[in-house]
């Protein structure tokens, strides 16, 4: 929801409404903010175990992040793929999962893993960047200590690929 102040002018009898907040176009955030973000929404279609409306999801967050959200956006286009492709993006490390279940991997630790996932699979990132905003974004929504968890798991995979590459 647009945040307004209202002001009541008692001369006129008329109210005027302004926006507290500019509303801005996720382009223009930060490319930590846009991961922020992505995380935000990748949540929100987790609490509804995905049987919610993607884009009634990324309305919602962007009105209450006064946000435009175009669907042509990194932001869209990312959480909506990963959101399609979650299963697949868990592969990637569930077999690296020593002595745990991987039901018992966090929620935001487990959407972490597959934003960097998608990040490693799709873009030109550097694998380096991609760790670090991963153990950044766990340090702020994900369980206590769960940033070392991460930064494991995507080590292992950034090695395993450097194997199979020299090999």
């Amino acid at each position: 929801m647009l945040n307004v102040s209202i002001r009541n002018d008692r001369r006129k009898n008329n109210m005027d409404i302004k926006p507290e907040h500019e509303i801005v176009d996720c382009n223009s955030l930060s490319q930590k903010d846009q991961r922020g973000l992505i995380l935000h929404i990748l949540y929100a279609c987790d609490a509804n175990d995905y049987s919610t409306i993607f884009e009634n999801i990324v309305e919602n967050i962007a009105r209450g992040f006064d946000l435009i959200i175009p669907k042509d956006s990194f932001v869209y286009t990312t959480s909506k793929a990963i959101v399609e492709n979650r299963e697949s993006l868990d592969d990637n490390y569930k077999h690296m999962i020593d002595n745990w279940r991987f039901e018992r991997v966090g929620v935001c630790t487990k959407l972490i893993l597959r934003l960097a996932f998608w990040e490693l699979l799709n873009t030109d990132t550097p694998a380096s960047i991609i760790i670090n905003e991963a153990i950044e974004l766990a340090k702020c929504f994900a369980e206590q200590d769960s940033y070392k968890f991460i930064n494991g798991i995507l080590d292992e995979y950034i090695k395993s690929k450097e194997r199979q590459a020299s090999s």
